[in-house]
C-alpha cells in the first residue's frame, strides 16, 4: 500500500496535487468539487492589489473630492475597499467549514502598500497559509535588477511581520542571477516558493494588425523551465518548492517530485479534462510507485535533482548538442 502524503510549508497534505489559484477556486461550490475530486489543498483565486483600487475608483466615477467633502470621498473609498475584502474573508471562512483540506489564500501584489495589513485578517479568517503572487515585469530600463529584487524582499518582510501562518511566494524566473536570488528568498521567513508564474501570453493578429491574447491554457511541454529549476534548486534552498505550469497528469507530477518538488499545482488540465483528471492523475502516481516499489513519496522525492555529475550536466545544459550538433541536411 503506497502512501501519497507529502509535507508542504509545514502542512501535511494527503497527496501532492494542489489546485492552483484560478476560477476553479473562486467560489465555494467549485472548492467543494475540487476537494471531493481528491485535491489535497486549494489556493484561492488571487485577490489583486490593483483590482481592489480599480474597483474603488470605478465606484467613485467622475467624483472629484476637491469639489465636495473629502471626508465623504475617503469614507466611500474605505467602504468599497472593505466590501471587496470582506467577501474574500467570507470565502475563506465558508471554505474552512465546507472542506477538510488546507485553504491557502492568495494575493497578487506589486508593492508593499497598505494591503499588507490585510494579511492579518486573512489569518484571523482561518486560512491555513498565504501565497504571495509577486511579479514586476523588468521592462523599465531605468530600474536595475536589485531595485526589483528589493520590492520582493520588502513585501516578504512586511507580510511575515504581520502573520504567523506559513507564507509562500509565487514568482517568475526574471532575475539577474536566478539561483542566487531564489536562495536568498528562501533564507527569509517564507516557507515555500512556487515556480513559476504563468503570464498572460501576448500574440499579434497580422490580419487585424492588433495585439491579441495567446494560448490561455498550458500544456505539458510548458514544464521544462520549471522542471530544470526545481531540479537545480532542490537542496540549495531553505524552504519547500512547489511546481506550477504544465502539470497535466500523474506522469507530469512524478517528474516534478523526482526533481525535488514537495507538491504541484494543477489548473489547465482540469479546465480541459474536468475535475476527474485529479483522481486519474493520483492513480497514475500510485501505479508508478507500486511498479517501482516505493511506499512513500519521500523515498523518491528529489532522486533526480542536481545531485550527481551526470545530472548536473543535464540540468545546466542550455544549448542543443545531442540533437542538432550532428544533424545532417
Amino acid at each position: 500500500m503506497v502512501d501519497l502524503k507529502t509535507m508542504y510549508m509545514g502542512l501535511e497534505l494527503k497527496n501532492p496535487i494542489i489546485i492552483g489559484s484560478s476560477g476553479l477556486t473562486s467560489n465555494l461550490d467549485s472548492i467543494k468539487q475540487m476537494s471531493k475530486a481528491g485535491s489535497s489543498a486549494v489556493v484561492l483565486k488571487s485577490l489583486f492589489e490593483e483590482q481592489i483600487m480599480m474597483k474603488v475608483n470605478q465606484s467613485m466615477g467622475d467624483y472629484n473630492p476637491f469639489h465636495g467633502h473629502t471626508e465623504m470621498y475617503d469614507y466611500q473609498k474605505y467602504f468599497e475597499k472593505q466590501h471587496i475584502l470582506e467577501e474574500y474573508l467570507q470565502l475563506i471562512k465558508d471554505a474552512k467549514k465546507a472542506v477538510d483540506i488546507p485553504i491557502i489564500a492568495s494575493i497578487n501584489c506589486m508593492s508593499s502598500a497598505e494591503w499588507t495589513k490585510f494579511a492579518k485578517d486573512i489569518e484571523r479568517a482561518g486560512a491555513d497559509a498565504l501565497e504571495l503572487n509577486i511579479f514586476l515585469l523588468p521592462s523599465d530600463p531605468k530600474m536595475e535588477g536589485k531595485d526589483n529584487e528589493n520590492v520582493y524582499f520588502d513585501i516578504i518582510k512586511k507580510v511575515t511581520s504581520e502573520i504567523s501562518i506559513p507564507i509562500s511566494i509565487k514568482i517568475s524566473h526574471y532575475f539577474d542571477n536566478l539561483a542566487n536570488t531564489l536562495q536568498r528568498f528562501s533564507q527569509t521567513k517564507i516557507k515555500g516558493m512556487v515556480l513559476f508564474n504563468r503570464f498572460y501570453n501576448t500574440d499579434i493578429d497580422i490580419e487585424k494588425e492588433e495585439l491579441v491574447g495567446g494560448n490561455f491554457y498550458s500544456t505539458s511541454d510548458d514544464m521544462s523551465n520549471t522542471l530544470r529549476w526545481i531540479g537545480i534548486m532542490n537542496g540549495l534552498v531553505e524552504c519547500d518548492l512547489c511546481a506550477t505550469t504544465g502539470i497535466h497528469n500523474g506522469k507530469d507530477a512524478i517528474k516534478f517530485l523526482l526533481a525535488g518538488a514537495s507538491a504541484v499545482q494543477m489548473v489547465s488540465s482540469i479546465y480541459i479534462n474536468s475535475a476527474d483528471i485529479i483522481e486519474t492523475s493520483l492513480r497514475e502516481v500510485k501505479d508508478w510507485m507500486e511498479k517501482h516499489n516505493y511506499k512513500s513519496i519521500d523515498e523518491f522525492r528529489g532522486k533526480l535533482s542536481k545531485t550527481s555529475e551526470m545530472n548536473t550536466a543535464l540540468y545546466e545544459r542550455v544549448q542543443f548538442m545531442k540533437y542538432f550538433g550532428t544533424k545532417k541536411k
